[in-house]
């Protein structure tokens, strides 16, 4: 994934490029800080993915996802990243064609999960057959499936965030075999609390199942592996 980093504030633009690139297969091309220099970099480099900041000096971040977002194939994937909460700045992100839409501040899992997520929609375009592929495409980033719910949405716990939820379901299901808190925490980049308190969560709705393992001394050891 080619990423272009977009922020009028300079540290903050070098905090999320240094996200961007701890995560394996993305590379920033280029950072911008206004949203003219965003534009020309973008038709010159061609990125897979823009993170695009709303407050820029020269102009909005939603113009330059409108002029981002033509509906043409190649189009870059947009997540904006911004402060603004406000419903109208989230609404016109929304129709506006962003992927996704990160409130400040947020972790490096945050952003690892909706990068990763372009990345498969990007790959999943190329290898649509039937309406199951299509339903992944414009669903399966909205929320992680409740175990047994066939196309349905779990609303996440008090807590929890999606993107976070969707880290933890990757690691254990590209991992293939069942892993300990310890383990999945390591590999996701979270804390062993943090990566304990999803595993639970997916534990309870299904699509995770837990083994004890015994050793030697002490409690046993929990192994998840994913299944949903």
């Amino acid at each position: 994934m080619k990423v272009l980093v977009v922020d009028d504030d300079f540290m903050v633009a070098k905090v999320h490029s240094g996200y961007v690139q701890r995560i394996e297969g993305c590379t920033v091309v280029a950072v911008a800080h206004r949203g003219e220099e965003a534009l020309e970099l973008a038709a010159q480099l061609r990125p897979d993915l823009v993170l695009l900041d709303v407050y820029l000096p020269d102009m909005s971040g939603i113009e330059v996802l409108s002029r981002l977002r033509t509906g043409m194939p190649d189009d870059p994937f947009v997540l904006v990243v911004t402060a603004a909460d406000d419903p109208d700045t989230v609404a016109a992100a929304l129709h506006g064609g962003a992927l996704h839409y990160l409130v400040k501040p947020f972790d490096s899992a945050a952003l690892a999960a909706q990068v990763h997520r372009a990345s498969r929609i990007r790959r999943d375009l190329d290898r649509v057959r039937d309406q199951s592929d299509i339903d992944r495409i414009f669903g399966g980033g909205a929320a992680v499936p409740a175990g047994g719910a066939a196309g349905g949405r779990e609303r996440m716990p008090k807590g929890l965030t999606t993107p976070t939820a969707e880290l933890v379901a990757r690691t254990l299901r590209e991992h293939g075999d069942d892993l300990s808190a310890s383990e999945c925490a390591e590999a996701a980049e979270l804390s062993r609390v943090s990566a304990r308190r999803y595993l639970e969560h997916f534990v309870s709705t299904g699509v995770v199942t837990v083994r004890l393992r015994y050793g030697g001394t002490g409690r046993p050891e929990r192994r998840y592996r994913w299944v949903g």
